[in-house]
Protein backbone atom coordinates (compact mmCIF):
# COMPACT_ATOMS: atom_id res chain seq x y z
CA UNK A 1 0.00 0.00 0.00
CA UNK A 2 2.85 2.42 0.80
CA UNK A 3 4.35 1.80 -2.65
CA UNK A 4 0.95 2.45 -4.26
CA UNK A 5 0.50 5.72 -2.34
CA UNK A 6 4.02 6.82 -3.31
CA UNK A 7 3.31 6.15 -6.98
CA UNK A 8 -0.06 7.88 -6.72
CA UNK A 9 1.57 11.00 -5.28
CA UNK A 10 4.28 11.07 -7.95
CA UNK A 11 1.71 10.41 -10.68
CA UNK A 12 -0.46 13.30 -9.52
CA UNK A 13 2.59 15.58 -9.56
CA UNK A 14 3.47 14.69 -13.16
CA UNK A 15 -0.21 14.72 -14.11
CA UNK A 16 -0.53 18.26 -12.76
CA UNK A 17 2.07 19.37 -15.33
CA UNK A 18 0.10 17.72 -18.12
CA UNK A 19 -3.03 19.41 -16.78
CA UNK A 20 -1.37 22.84 -16.83
CA UNK A 21 -0.17 22.46 -20.42
CA UNK A 22 -3.55 21.00 -21.40
CA UNK A 23 -5.22 24.07 -19.89
CA UNK A 24 -3.09 26.13 -22.28
CA UNK A 25 -4.64 24.17 -25.15
CA UNK A 26 -8.12 24.70 -23.70
CA UNK A 27 -7.55 28.41 -23.21
CA UNK A 28 -6.73 28.96 -26.88
CA UNK A 29 -9.50 26.62 -28.03
CA UNK A 30 -12.15 28.41 -25.99
CA UNK A 31 -10.94 31.96 -26.57
CA UNK A 32 -9.53 31.91 -30.10
CA UNK A 33 -10.68 28.58 -31.64
CA UNK A 34 -7.00 27.68 -32.10
CA UNK A 35 -5.18 24.39 -31.47
CA UNK A 36 -1.60 25.38 -30.71
CA UNK A 37 0.83 22.50 -31.15
CA UNK A 38 3.63 24.79 -30.04
CA UNK A 39 2.36 24.62 -26.47
CA UNK A 40 5.03 22.07 -25.54
CA UNK A 41 7.73 24.41 -26.83
CA UNK A 42 6.44 27.08 -24.44
CA UNK A 43 7.28 24.68 -21.60
CA UNK A 44 10.71 23.93 -23.07
CA UNK A 45 11.55 27.62 -23.53
CA UNK A 46 10.42 28.43 -19.99
CA UNK A 47 12.70 25.70 -18.63
CA UNK A 48 15.69 26.93 -20.68
CA UNK A 49 15.08 30.51 -19.55
CA UNK A 50 15.28 29.27 -15.97
CA UNK A 51 18.57 27.52 -16.78
CA UNK A 52 20.04 30.67 -18.32
CA UNK A 53 18.93 33.00 -15.52
CA UNK A 54 19.59 30.74 -12.54
CA UNK A 55 22.36 28.37 -13.61
CA UNK A 56 24.38 30.76 -15.78
CA UNK A 57 23.57 34.33 -14.65
CA UNK A 58 22.97 33.31 -11.00
CA UNK A 59 19.79 35.33 -10.63
CA UNK A 60 17.84 34.29 -7.48
CA UNK A 61 15.53 31.35 -8.16
CA UNK A 62 12.15 32.98 -7.59
CA UNK A 63 13.21 36.11 -9.48
CA UNK A 64 14.40 33.91 -12.34
CA UNK A 65 10.99 32.26 -12.48
CA UNK A 66 9.20 35.61 -12.41
CA UNK A 67 11.38 37.07 -15.19
CA UNK A 68 10.90 33.90 -17.25
CA UNK A 69 7.12 34.10 -16.89
CA UNK A 70 7.11 37.74 -18.05
CA UNK A 71 9.41 36.93 -21.00
CA UNK A 72 7.20 33.97 -21.96
CA UNK A 73 4.11 36.20 -21.88
CA UNK A 74 5.85 38.55 -24.30
CA UNK A 75 6.91 35.60 -26.43
CA UNK A 76 3.26 34.53 -26.59
CA UNK A 77 2.45 37.85 -28.26
CA UNK A 78 5.23 37.33 -30.81
CA UNK A 79 4.02 33.79 -31.41
CA UNK A 80 0.47 35.07 -32.01
CA UNK A 81 1.58 37.66 -34.55
CA UNK A 82 3.79 35.20 -36.46
CA UNK A 83 1.73 31.99 -36.47
CA UNK A 84 -1.90 32.97 -35.96
CA UNK A 85 -2.47 36.53 -37.09
CA UNK A 86 -1.47 36.21 -40.78
CA UNK A 87 -3.72 33.12 -41.13
CA UNK A 88 -6.66 34.14 -38.93
CA UNK A 89 -9.13 34.27 -41.82
CA UNK A 90 -8.00 31.05 -43.50
CA UNK A 91 -9.60 28.52 -41.15
CA UNK A 92 -8.24 26.25 -38.44
CA UNK A 93 -6.02 23.88 -40.46
CA UNK A 94 -3.51 26.47 -41.75
CA UNK A 95 -3.09 27.79 -38.20
CA UNK A 96 -2.46 24.26 -36.88
CA UNK A 97 0.17 23.66 -39.57
CA UNK A 98 1.71 27.04 -38.76
CA UNK A 99 2.04 26.20 -35.06
CA UNK A 100 3.56 22.80 -35.91
CA UNK A 101 6.10 24.52 -38.16
CA UNK A 102 6.89 27.04 -35.43
CA UNK A 103 7.39 24.25 -32.89
CA UNK A 104 9.87 22.48 -35.20
CA UNK A 105 11.73 25.75 -35.75
CA UNK A 106 11.94 26.47 -32.00
CA UNK A 107 13.18 22.96 -31.20
CA UNK A 108 15.95 23.21 -33.78
CA UNK A 109 16.86 26.74 -32.69
CA UNK A 110 17.31 25.58 -29.09
CA UNK A 111 19.22 22.53 -30.34
CA UNK A 112 21.68 24.80 -32.17
CA UNK A 113 22.09 27.11 -29.18
CA UNK A 114 22.34 24.55 -26.36
CA UNK A 115 22.96 21.21 -28.04
CA UNK A 116 21.25 17.88 -27.34
CA UNK A 117 22.63 17.38 -23.82
CA UNK A 118 20.35 17.22 -20.79
CA UNK A 119 20.72 20.12 -18.35
CA UNK A 120 19.98 19.62 -14.63
CA UNK A 121 18.43 22.44 -12.60
CA UNK A 122 17.75 22.83 -8.90
CA UNK A 123 14.29 22.51 -7.40
CA UNK A 124 12.18 25.30 -5.98
CA UNK A 125 13.14 24.39 -2.40
CA UNK A 126 16.48 23.44 -0.87
CA UNK A 127 14.80 20.71 1.18
CA UNK A 128 14.08 17.64 -0.96
CA UNK A 129 10.98 16.67 1.01
CA UNK A 130 9.75 14.88 4.09
CA UNK A 131 8.51 11.47 5.13
CA UNK A 132 4.97 10.59 6.21
CA UNK A 133 4.97 6.98 7.26
CA UNK A 134 6.58 5.08 4.41
CA UNK A 135 5.63 7.69 1.78
CA UNK A 136 8.19 10.35 0.80
CA UNK A 137 6.57 13.65 -0.20
CA UNK A 138 8.87 15.60 -2.52
CA UNK A 139 8.67 19.36 -2.06
CA UNK A 140 8.93 19.85 -5.83
CA UNK A 141 5.95 17.57 -6.47
CA UNK A 142 4.02 19.35 -3.71
CA UNK A 143 4.85 22.73 -5.28
CA UNK A 144 3.64 21.50 -8.66
CA UNK A 145 0.35 20.25 -7.23
CA UNK A 146 -0.30 23.41 -5.19
CA UNK A 147 0.60 25.85 -8.01
CA UNK A 148 -1.39 23.83 -10.54
CA UNK A 149 -4.41 23.87 -8.23
CA UNK A 150 -4.20 27.64 -7.78
CA UNK A 151 -3.86 28.23 -11.53
CA UNK A 152 -6.81 25.94 -12.24
CA UNK A 153 -8.97 27.90 -9.80
CA UNK A 154 -7.78 31.17 -11.33
CA UNK A 155 -8.58 30.04 -14.85
CA UNK A 156 -12.02 28.78 -13.80
CA UNK A 157 -12.82 32.09 -12.11
CA UNK A 158 -11.63 34.06 -15.14
CA UNK A 159 -13.77 32.11 -17.59
CA UNK A 160 -16.89 31.63 -15.50
CA UNK A 161 -17.05 34.60 -13.13
CA UNK A 162 -15.47 37.59 -14.87
CA UNK A 163 -16.47 39.85 -17.73
CA UNK A 164 -13.05 39.30 -19.30
CA UNK A 165 -13.71 35.55 -19.46
CA UNK A 166 -17.12 36.08 -21.04
CA UNK A 167 -15.57 38.35 -23.64
CA UNK A 168 -12.90 35.77 -24.43
CA UNK A 169 -15.52 33.05 -24.91
CA UNK A 170 -17.69 35.36 -27.02
CA UNK A 171 -14.65 36.06 -29.19
CA UNK A 172 -14.17 32.33 -29.71
CA UNK A 173 -17.79 31.68 -30.64
CA UNK A 174 -18.21 34.51 -33.15
CA UNK A 175 -15.46 37.05 -33.67
CA UNK A 176 -17.49 39.26 -36.02
CA UNK A 177 -20.47 39.46 -33.68
CA UNK A 178 -18.18 40.03 -30.69
CA UNK A 179 -16.58 42.92 -32.55
CA UNK A 180 -19.99 44.42 -33.36
CA UNK A 181 -20.87 44.24 -29.66
CA UNK A 182 -17.83 46.33 -28.82
CA UNK A 183 -15.54 43.55 -27.61
CA UNK A 184 -11.88 44.23 -28.55
CA UNK A 185 -11.33 40.94 -30.36
CA UNK A 186 -7.65 41.57 -31.09
CA UNK A 187 -6.92 42.34 -27.43
CA UNK A 188 -8.77 39.22 -26.25
CA UNK A 189 -6.78 36.96 -28.57
CA UNK A 190 -3.46 38.53 -27.63
CA UNK A 191 -4.23 38.19 -23.90
CA UNK A 192 -5.05 34.56 -24.51
CA UNK A 193 -1.76 33.83 -26.28
CA UNK A 194 0.27 35.70 -23.65
CA UNK A 195 -1.37 33.88 -20.73
CA UNK A 196 -1.16 30.51 -22.44
CA UNK A 197 2.55 31.01 -23.17
CA UNK A 198 3.28 32.17 -19.62
CA UNK A 199 1.44 29.19 -18.13
CA UNK A 200 3.24 26.77 -20.45
CA UNK A 201 6.58 28.30 -19.48
CA UNK A 202 5.72 27.96 -15.79
CA UNK A 203 4.84 24.29 -16.30
CA UNK A 204 8.25 23.73 -17.91
CA UNK A 205 10.04 25.44 -15.02
CA UNK A 206 8.17 23.36 -12.45
CA UNK A 207 8.91 20.04 -14.14
CA UNK A 208 12.53 20.90 -15.04
CA UNK A 209 14.07 19.67 -11.74
CA UNK A 210 12.25 16.33 -12.17
CA UNK A 211 12.67 15.54 -15.87
CA UNK A 212 15.72 17.80 -16.43
CA UNK A 213 15.87 20.29 -19.28
CA UNK A 214 16.28 19.10 -22.86
CA UNK A 215 14.99 19.78 -26.33
CA UNK A 216 13.04 16.52 -26.30
CA UNK A 217 10.92 17.53 -23.31
CA UNK A 218 8.75 19.76 -25.52
CA UNK A 219 7.25 17.15 -27.82
CA UNK A 220 6.33 14.54 -25.24
CA UNK A 221 4.74 17.09 -22.87
CA UNK A 222 2.68 18.61 -25.68
CA UNK A 223 1.46 15.24 -26.96
CA UNK A 224 0.42 14.05 -23.51
CA UNK A 225 -1.24 17.37 -22.71
CA UNK A 226 -3.23 17.21 -25.93
CA UNK A 227 -4.13 13.60 -25.14
CA UNK A 228 -5.35 14.79 -21.74
CA UNK A 229 -7.50 17.37 -23.51
CA UNK A 230 -9.10 14.69 -25.68
CA UNK A 231 -9.59 12.28 -22.76
CA UNK A 232 -11.20 14.96 -20.60
CA UNK A 233 -13.36 16.38 -23.36
CA UNK A 234 -12.19 18.72 -26.11
CA UNK A 235 -12.13 22.29 -24.78
CA UNK A 236 -13.29 21.36 -21.27
CA UNK A 237 -11.48 22.91 -18.29
CA UNK A 238 -12.51 20.17 -15.80
CA UNK A 239 -11.72 17.59 -18.47
CA UNK A 240 -8.22 18.96 -19.03
CA UNK A 241 -7.53 18.77 -15.31
CA UNK A 242 -8.84 15.23 -14.77
CA UNK A 243 -7.38 14.02 -18.06
CA UNK A 244 -3.93 15.31 -17.17
CA UNK A 245 -4.00 13.85 -13.67
CA UNK A 246 -5.26 10.51 -14.96
CA UNK A 247 -2.50 10.32 -17.57
CA UNK A 248 0.15 11.06 -14.99
CA UNK A 249 -1.12 8.38 -12.62
CA UNK A 250 -1.59 5.77 -15.37
CA UNK A 251 1.91 6.18 -16.82
CA UNK A 252 3.53 6.20 -13.36
CA UNK A 253 1.67 3.09 -12.27
CA UNK A 254 2.35 1.37 -15.59
CA UNK A 255 6.06 2.15 -15.43
CA UNK A 256 6.34 0.75 -11.91
CA UNK A 257 4.16 -2.34 -12.17
CA UNK A 258 4.62 -3.32 -15.82
CA UNK A 259 7.52 -1.77 -17.74
CA UNK A 260 9.58 1.43 -17.50
CA UNK A 261 10.58 1.57 -21.22
CA UNK A 262 6.89 1.53 -22.20
CA UNK A 263 5.96 4.34 -19.80
CA UNK A 264 4.81 6.67 -22.58
CA UNK A 265 2.88 3.91 -24.32
CA UNK A 266 0.50 3.51 -21.37
CA UNK A 267 -0.67 7.10 -21.66
CA UNK A 268 -1.38 6.81 -25.38
CA UNK A 269 -3.04 3.41 -24.91
CA UNK A 270 -5.41 5.20 -22.54
CA UNK A 271 -6.10 7.78 -25.25
CA UNK A 272 -6.87 5.05 -27.82
CA UNK A 273 -9.21 3.36 -25.34
CA UNK A 274 -11.17 6.58 -24.87
CA UNK A 275 -11.32 7.21 -28.62
CA UNK A 276 -12.87 3.77 -29.08
CA UNK A 277 -15.22 3.75 -26.09
CA UNK A 278 -16.04 7.40 -25.38
CA UNK A 279 -14.62 9.63 -28.13
CA UNK A 280 -16.26 12.76 -26.71
CA UNK A 281 -14.19 12.42 -23.53
CA UNK A 282 -15.18 12.57 -19.88
CA UNK A 283 -16.91 15.95 -20.00
CA UNK A 284 -17.58 16.21 -23.73
CA UNK A 285 -20.97 16.03 -25.38
CA UNK A 286 -21.99 14.06 -28.43
CA UNK A 287 -22.46 16.27 -31.46
CA UNK A 288 -24.52 15.17 -34.42
CA UNK A 289 -24.17 16.67 -37.87
CA UNK A 290 -26.34 16.22 -40.93
CA UNK A 291 -24.61 14.73 -43.91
Amino acid sequence: MSNFLQLLFNGLGIGAIYALVSLGFVLLIRAASVVNFGQGEFSMLGAYLLVVLFNILHVPYLLSMLISIVVMAGFGLVFAFTTYWPLRFRGGLPVIISTIGASIFLENLVLVLYGPSVVPVDGLFEDDGFQIGEVFLSTQYLAIIVIATLLVLLQYLIFEKTLLGKKMQATSQDKEMASLLGIPVVVMILITFAYSSAMGGLAGMLVAPILFVSVNMAGIIALKAFAANIIGGYGSIPGAILGGLALGVVETMGASYISVPYKDAFAFAMLLLFLMVRPQGLFGEKISEKA
